[in-house]
């Protein structure tokens, strides 16, 4: 199935642990934007500033739940969202 991830880091290179994650969680990454660094409306964990990035990407959906499970509890991610796309 193909979902959408946005998440912000504080910091670019971060980028590459997200990446990480979801290659180990066997997801295969079919587009990559890097929006850029963007003011917060309001600080996140303190950090008055982000990089925000979008995935697009394949998975199954059996490899989801942990996936998830991986992004909460990598401390460099602020926050993310995870969407499916409708095929």
């Amino acid at each position: 199935m193909k979902y959408d991830l946005t998440f912000l880091v504080k910091e670019e290179k971060t980028a590459t642990v997200v990446s990480e994650i979801l290659k180990t969680s066997k997801g295969k990454i079919l587009k990559e934007n890097v929006w850029g660094e963007k003011t917060l409306s309001y600080p996140i964990k303190n950090q008055p500033r982000a990089y925000f990035f979008n995935y697009s990407f394949e998975m199954d959906k059996s490899a989801l739940a942990d996936f998830k499970k991986k992004l909460n509890f990598e401390e460099k991610i602020l926050r993310f969202l995870l969407l499916g796309q409708e095929e």
